[in-house]
């Protein structure tokens, strides 16, 4: 499939836009959907538009004809208005896959959901395997598995080749400020730049999380459109569990500054937070042979560093 063409929804986004180089290295021609045209290393075909938008999405798809489509765009503000994240989450999705089994073509699809559809799961039950029940804890959790129906429903009525995958957390260089690794890099990099006291502002210190590099969860996009059976649903994770601590930890050994104050603020927690997730990535492994390349005290030194030059060149424009 080195000469296939990949259409990636949400191309904008962190994991989009490294999900763009992971294909163009593998020899695919990409081209990337999203609500504003924003630069993407690399030769790809932007579109910009509403992915709730029929007449759009059509038009896109038969200007390209892609051979796999990865859906990623969503809404991900675990805060955000609930409705507002089923109008973008499962009605983007369902959008998709009418546009899709109107157009008559056979692309196989990806779409991204979360394990955050997950929620609770007793220790005694860990590591989480795909048929563990789905318990959403969160509005946005709740909108990811509405979208999982919308897939399983046009798998099941209308033959498309539909494969989910729930990736765990995700982090990496590049990734907003919003999610946990890269606020506290982000701070970190910012104390060391002099701009900021030496205080890190946290929240739950104590959530165990399941962390995988975001170029190693790319490359099992791509082996999962190339090998994934169609209806099945495929976790992507390290099956390593980390205390939150640990990961300010090891950022703060990272650190050129050694009197770095924690904090915890208020605003940082959350109701519905999940004392530990772990996730089995056997399904995945057994069919693809996939595992993590990188180890996460690499991933935690490159989130610090793009953090550091991402700084340094706001104050240098």
């Amino acid at each position: 499939m080195s000469q296939a063409k990949a259409l990636i929804t949400g191309i904008n986004g962190f994991c989009g836009r490294q999900l763009a180089g992971t294909l163009l290295q593998q020899g695919y021609s990409v081209v990337g959907m999203d609500l504003k045209l924003a630069s993407v290393p690399g030769a790809v075909t932007l579109y910009a538009g509403d992915m709730r938008d029929g007449s759009f999405v059509n038009a896109v798809l038969e200007a390209t004809r892609p051979d796999i489509i990865f859906h990623l765009a969503a809404l991900t503000a675990p805060r955000a208005n609930p409705e507002e994240l089923e109008s973008v989450n499962q009605g983007g999705t369902r959008c998709l896959l009418d546009v899709v089994q109107r157009s008559g073509s056979t692309p196989r699809i990806v779409i991204t959901s979360s394990s955050a559809v997950y929620g609770y799961v007793p220790p005694a039950e860990l590591p989480i395997r795909e048929t563990q029940p789905l318990c959403p804890a969160t509005a946005y959790a709740v909108s990811k598995v509405l979208q999982e129906r919308e897939a399983t429903q046009a798998f099941i009525e209308q033959n498309l080749a539909v494969i989910c995958v729930r990736p765990f957390n995700l982090t990496g260089p590049g990734e907003s400020e919003h999610f946990v690794t890269s606020a506290f890099a982000r701070q970190i990099a910012e104390i060391e730049a002099g701009l900021r006291a030496p205080i890190i502002q946290v929240g739950n210190l104590d959530a165990v999380r399941d962390f995988t590099d975001v170029r190693d969860a790319m490359r099992a996009y791509v082996l999962l459109a190339e090998k994934g059976i169609p209806g099945e649903v495929y976790n992507v994770c390290s099956e390593q569990g980390v205390q939150i601590r640990q990961i300010l930890d090891l950022l703060r050994e990272l650190s050129t500054r050694t009197n770095i104050e924690i904090r915890v603020d208020p605003t940082r927690l959350q109701a519905a937070d999940v004392p530990i997730q772990i996730g089995s990535a056997a399904r995945l492994r057994a069919l693809t042979g996939w595992a993590p390349a990188l180890t996460l005290q690499e991933t935690l030194n490159d989130v610090l560093n793009s953090w550091r030059r991402r700084t340094y060149e706001e104050q240098h424009p």
